[in-house]
């Protein structure tokens, strides 16, 4: 009798110890991992957490959390997690396939199960084309997103009421924010049709030190892509953008890449130039988003590519991005 005391004291002190964590632990390993060695946690205010990545691919770090959706981001790559205090996740994927390889294991894990099925969903259904789809048939493609999205839900029915609730917003918004964006580009088409005389940008600051302006670019092609250091989509572009340069590096066009970074950040433009070893030309807004040329072609969202004509005339208000074989199907129409 006086063992078995001993043994149950030694069970209510062992309980008595486990009180709940005020962290998350994320651990996992990344397969054919990137060169910047570092997964970063970020909510909405911008970066948490930077964790490092082991040789073979392995991490492992706690952090202290709010319940809720947080992105990872590794290299070029982008993923969205579910984390709580005092769980555990294991994110496991391999880089050169990230989204279709990306899997998570432990306690709440199928909520980010449900983020990265939701992000595939969404890719698969909205696709670059879709705002260059007639009205109808972007009613279509919003109502099938929508339709594959309860279908998902389904499949995750053990998942808590209030978890949903906020997907559901969520979703809301998304389809909110993709018909602003298709009416936007319907109105913007109207007023700035193909044929007709660019918006001009004037003294721009390039990354050399001199000045910049569209008129010093006549009788070339201009492709320009207007983005930012802080645009996670602009900047998973680069890599395409430097390929299309170097293809083109002997024809008839000219690069042009329009930063809207505030003065706040003009360090930090003036480095990721340089560290990404970003090619073509490289300028700087002359009052960032509220830029007269930003403004004249009604951008409201960044990436944003743009195609002229050796004449200084638009050929495309809204080209296709550096990672869409549309691209280069222009360019050779054009004959570039």
């Amino acid at each position: 009798m006086k063992k078995l005391i001993i043994v149950f004291v030694g069970l209510v002190l062992l309980s008595c110890n486990q009180e709940p964590k005020e962290y998350v632990t994320v651990s996992g390993k990344i397969m054919n991992p990137h060169d910047s060695k570092t997964l970063i946690i970020m909510d909405q205010k911008g970066p948490k957490k930077e964790i490092y990545i082991n040789a073979d691919g392995t991490f492992s770090d706690t952090l202290k959390v709010e319940k809720g959706s947080y992105t990872i981001k590794h290299g070029e790559q982008y993923g969205e997690i579910y984390l709580e205090n005092d769980y555990d996740l294991k994110i496991m994927t391999d880089y050169n396939d990230f989204d279709n390889t990306l899997t998570f294991e432990g306690r709440n894990a199928d909520k980010s199960r449900f983020y990265i099925k939701t992000t595939l969903l969404t890719q698969n259904k909205l696709g670059d084309g879709i705002m260059d789809l007639p009205e109808e048939d972007f009613k279509r493609a919003m109502s099938g997103v929508q339709d594959a999205y309860t279908k998902l839900k389904s499949e995750f029915k053990d998942l808590d009421a209030d978890f949903f609730t906020d997907q559901d917003k969520g979703m809301e918004r998304m389809q909110k924010m993709y018909s602003q964006f298709y009416n936007e580009k319907i109105a913007m088409r109207k007023e700035l049709p193909a044929g007709k005389a660019s918006p001009q940008f004037i003294n721009y600051e390039n990354h050399d030190g001199s000045k910049t302006s569209l008129s010093d670019l006549k009788g070339k092609y201009v492709y320009i892509d207007v983005w930012a250091t802080w645009c996670g989509p602009c900047i998973a572009e680069i890599p395409a953008l430097k390929e299309v340069e170097k293809k083109y590096h002997d024809k008839n066009i000219e690069f042009v890449s329009i930063s809207i970074d505030r003065p706040n950040a003009y360090d930090k433009w003036k480095k990721m130039v340089i560290d990404k070893e970003l090619g073509g030309i490289q300028l700087l807004a002359d009052n960032n988003a509220k830029s007269k040329f930003v403004i004249d072609y009604k951008i409201s969202g960044i990436p944003r590519f743009i195609l002229i004509d050796p004449d200084g005339n638009i050929i495309n208000a809204d080209a296709p991005r550096p990672s869409s074989p549309k691209l280069i199907e222009v360019f050779n129409e054009l004959k570039i």
